[in-house]
Parts: C-alpha cells; structure tokens; sequence
C-alpha cells in the first residue's frame, strides 16, 4: 500500500505457487518498487490514473532490464487507487483489487473479475482439495502455469506486470465528492469476506472501519479463516491471503 494525503493505492502480488519468474528479484521488490513509482507518476492531480499506472509500470521495467520480462510469469499485481481532486473523487482498479464507495444513495463496488472467467475447470480442481495438501499445491501449480499463458492477453486478464498496455484495459472513472461519504481501497483478501466467505454486508464492513479501523476489519477476517483451516467451507488458494485496506471519509 502507498498513498498521499488525497491519493490511496493498494496493490496484491499475485502469487508464483513456487514456479519460477524470470526475475531474481521476486514479487514483493516489484510490488514495493511499483507503488512509489504510481505516487511518482501522479503527483500531477489531473492527470489521468490509468497514464500514471502505465508510466509507473514502464519505470520498474526499466528498473531491472537484466531480468527476463518477457516471462510469463514475471513479477505482478493487482491494482486498485483512489485519489481525490477538487470536487470529485477518481479510482482505477486493475484485476481483482476493488474500490467501495459508501454515498447517500448506498454502496457501489467497483472491481475486475475477469480472471474469474478464464479456465473454470482448473479453479473447481484446486477446490476439491484441502489447503496444505500436495494435491492442492500440484493442482495451484497447474492452474498459475496455466493463467500465466492468457495473462495480460485479449483472451484473458490484465494486471501490472512489464508491460504498459495493461493499464488500458483498468476499469477507471470519476464520482462526484458529494456522491461519496466514505471509501475503502482493499485486497481481494479483505473483501472476500462479502464476496466469498458471505460473513458481512458491505455496510457492515464500513462499519468495522469506522469504529476499529482497517486492524478491526482485518481482524474480524482472520478470525473467519481461523473456523476453516483447510479450506473445506471456503475453498481458496491458500488459508489466508494476503489482506490490505485503505480506508478514506470525508
């Protein structure tokens, strides 16, 4: 996570289920190394998210040329930023990071699920198995090899890798401030305890984080994963993914 008084950027290394990347330093040097450059590249208010985000991507690029890019598995991940201008409140996300705005009007969610629609029968075989088990890290390693193959391609998903381009296909826009009381930025970590786990509504998250803040909301996470260790109620990737918020009012 980065961020400035009027801008918030949460980003979620995608994970490599131990195969190699083509890059010696690892996902969390280019997660780190990407969110200063998104502060760097939008310190200019009005300037539009998604050419900041493809400017930012382009600098780490060039941060580490003896790596091979051209890996499809090279170091990624999701995106999501809010940033507030004089009168209106912009946000960008990129895969399946998402960005809540709590307005008079209710909740509006803005997220990317497209990784969601691309090879299904993979995703129900690294289901069927409890985490920590060989079968479902064999079964994790063959769905990641997989993905890698149509990430950042028309026929797949995009997230922030190496290439620019994929700062195109961000989900971006721009709410007027008096449409928007409060605002959360947030991993797929968090969230999924509305969109998966079914353990909270988006209300009741936004008042997690106004009496307790984002170390309530993360708490009250990790204390559903705690009830289903292995993954039998909720099956997942790993026990518990990583978990980040943001956390904005006005």
């Amino acid at each position: 996570m980065a961020g400035t008084p009027t801008l918030a950027v949460v980003l979620d290394g995608l994970s490599t289920a131990g195969l190699t990347t083509g890059c010696r330093h690892g996902v969390p040097w280019y997660v780190a190394h990407l969110g200063s450059q998104i502060v760097s590249a939008l310190s200019t208010p009005d300037r539009p998210l998604a050419d900041g985000l493809a400017d930012a991507i382009a600098r780490v690029a060039e941060l580490h040329p003896g790596c091979d890019l051209n890996n499809p598995g090279t170091p990624s991940a999701t995106v999501a930023i809010l940033r507030e201008n004089s009168g209106s409140i912009d946000h960008l996300v990129l895969a399946d990071s998402p960005v809540v705005f709590d307005g008079p009007d209710g909740i509006s969610v803005i997220t990317d699920l497209r990784v969601d629609e691309v090879l299904p029968e993979l995703k129900v075989e690294v289901e069927q198995y409890e985490t920590h088990t060989d079968e479902h890290r064999e079964a994790l390693q063959k769905l990641v090899s997989a993905q890698r193959q149509v990430r950042n391609t028309p026929e797949g998903y995009w997230v922030a890798a190496a290439a620019p381009e994929a700062a195109k296909h961000a989900l971006s826009g721009t709410v007027p401030r008096v449409d928007v009381h409060a605002a959360a930025v947030m991993s797929d970590g968090v969230s999924r305890l509305v969109t998966e786990y079914r353990m909270a509504t988006w209300s009741e998250v936004f008042d997690s984080l106004r009496s307790g803040g984002p170390c309530e909301l993360i708490n009250t996470v990790r204390k559903v994963e705690a009830t289903d260790p292995t993954g039998r109620r909720w099956p997942r990737y790993k026990a518990g993914d990583d978990a980040t918020v943001a956390f904005c009012q006005w």
